[in-house]
């Protein structure tokens, strides 16, 4: 099973996906069938794993935290819908068909968000704030920890059995947890939507860097937008900030800007009938 903060890993095997653009009406493929049922009040983390035989296992996630996942979006750019949306948690155990694809999985929960939850929304533009990272140093010269990834440095996913292989070695892979980033022979782009959800507005990457590289650092958590689990207190680590790790460890900054950033407005949402 993989823990919600390895997540990342799997949106990073859908990059090739344009998620955004795929209208709320076009036809997506469905699971052949989904249980959903209410996480038990006493449950702790998060998780979502795909076991074989074609099933996906989701537990104690919130409708926020799916539509976030399903929609490769962040929490702030979610608005409206009920108080339950982002308190009430459910377990979800679906069916996708033993010969699935994982480019599908996203499209699937879209499906079942709809046909289940009865999601429906709009979409608005709005102009609010961003950053940009960009270089820190004007002569472009890199942070000692931005080391651009060797050939051979890492393992290729296998597509008969994806999670075969250690995820710190799994090339195009990155992985985050409070305060911490790990890349692996990825651009620079892959990680903006994991810092989008740090900082809490879009990171968009204006380095110009084109090449792999591997990143493995970490920072105080203390004040970021990220939800912190029960367990990790804000501001109780020694480390520096994100900006000042990503400046000095990796020569780059965040540019604060603005510009326009995409909203979900929630227009209609159920719970689903328990089954």
């Amino acid at each position: 099973m993989l823990l919600r903060r390895l997540l990342p890993a799997i949106v990073c095997l859908l990059a090739s996906l344009n998620i955004g653009a795929i209208a709320q009406t076009a036809l997506r493929p469905e699971f052949d069938a989904a249980s959903i049922k209410p996480s038990a009040p006493d449950a702790r983390g998060t998780v979502i794993a795909m076991p074989p035989g074609g099933r996906v296992e989701i537990s104690n996630m919130t409708l926020k935290e799916m539509i976030e996942d399903a929609y490769h979006i962040q929490a702030f750019q979610i608005s409206g819908g009920p108080s339950w949306l982002d308190s009430d948690h459910f377990d979800i155990s679906a069916k996708a068909g033993v010969d699935f694809k994982r480019d599908d999985v996203l499209l699937m929960l879209q499906s079942l968000l709809a046909d289940r939850f009865r999601l429906v929304f709009r979409r608005e533009v709005r102009t609010l704030p961003v950053y940009e990272l960009v270089l820190a140093r004007k002569d472009g010269k890199l942070g000692p920890r931005l080391i651009e990834a060797k050939e051979g440095g890492c393992t290729k996913p296998d597509p008969i059995n994806p999670f075969a292989v250690d995820p710190m070695r799994l090339c195009g892979n990155f992985m985050s947890g409070p305060g911490e980033l790990t890349l692996v022979s990825a651009p620079i782009a892959t990680a903006a939507p994991l810092l989008s959800r740090v900082l809490g507005r879009p990171v968009l990457d204006k380095t110009g860097l084109t090449k792999n590289f591997d990143i493995d650092v970490e920072w105080n958590p203390e004040n970021l937008a990220m939800r912190l689990p029960p367990n990790v207190r804000p501001g109780d680590s020694t480390r520096p900030s994100i900006f000042t790790v990503f400046r000095d460890q990796l020569g780059l900054t965040f540019k604060a800007q603005k510009g326009p950033v995409e909203i979900f407005i929630i227009e209609r949402v159920e719970k689903p009938s328990a089954n």
